[in-house]
């Protein structure tokens, strides 16, 4: 991968693109906002790891100018007390943000996610529908019986993705707790219990008496796309 690093500290501009080399990665460099944008439009980056003051022109002002014209994930450097170029970073469109000092482990982790999550979302996907469901991943929304989209939260979605994936075959509740939460609550049925009542306010007519989101007693949950 390339990826653009902008940074007027050439000390730390130094160990930055050391330790992303090292990772395998192919840097190119920028010590301003003006040549960052020439960088950044000669050699189309992979990612852009910015820092927000630069001479010549901001890199708030950067970031700004990329977005309006790319997608391509953008990783803004700040101080710890600049809680404000954070959220405005964010506001403009940045991806991520790293706060110094950090660590090159760090870094590089961070680094790992915003690469992966673009990977992941160079093509949308598009909605998902079977019986009464539409699943839109994008959105994070599910429309049922014809109805108006519904948003979710991210385990109400986790939890309806698996379901919906596995449609029509019950699901151990030891498989949804490790596919929505991990290892750390493998056994706590109760915490599945309360997603599975708030998922079904969201997607039955009636959650007391529910018609697609069905329990098996003493394994678990299965999903009807249709009501069964």
């Amino acid at each position: 991968m390339k990826i653009l690093v902008v940074d007027d500290d050439l000390e730390l501009l130094g160990l930055i693109t050391y330790a992303l080399r090292q990772a395998g990665h192919w840097t190119v460099d920028a010590a301003d906002g003006v040549s960052a944008l020439a960088v950044f439009a000669r050699e189309e980056p992979d990612l852009v790891i910015l820092d927000v003051n630069l001479p010549r022109l901001s890199g708030l002002e950067v970031c700004r100018k990329i977005r309006a014209g790319s997608g391509t994930p953008i990783m803004m450097l700040t101080v710890r007390s600049g809680e404000e170029d954070q959220v405005e970073a964010l506001d403009l469109g940045a991806d991520d943000y790293l706060t110094k000092p950090f660590s090159p482990r760090t870094l590089l982790a961070r680094v790992r996610a915003l690469l992966r999550r673009s990977a992941a979302g160079g093509d949308k996907p598009a909605p998902i529908e079977s019986g009464d469901f539409v699943l839109d991943a994008e959105r994070q929304t599910v429309r049922v019986a014809g109805g108006e989209p519904v948003r979710l939260t991210k385990l109400e979605f986790r939890l309806l993705q698996l379901l919906f994936a596995n449609a029509g075959h019950v699901l151990p509740a030891e498989r949804l707790l490790r596919h929505v939460w991990g290892h750390r609550v493998s056994d706590d049925r109760q915490l599945l219990k309360q997603l599975v009542h708030r998922l079904r306010l969201k997607i039955e007519p009636d959650a007391a008496a529910p018609r697609y989101l069905v329990t098996e007693s003493g394994i678990g949950y299965v999903l009807w796309p249709s009501p069964y």
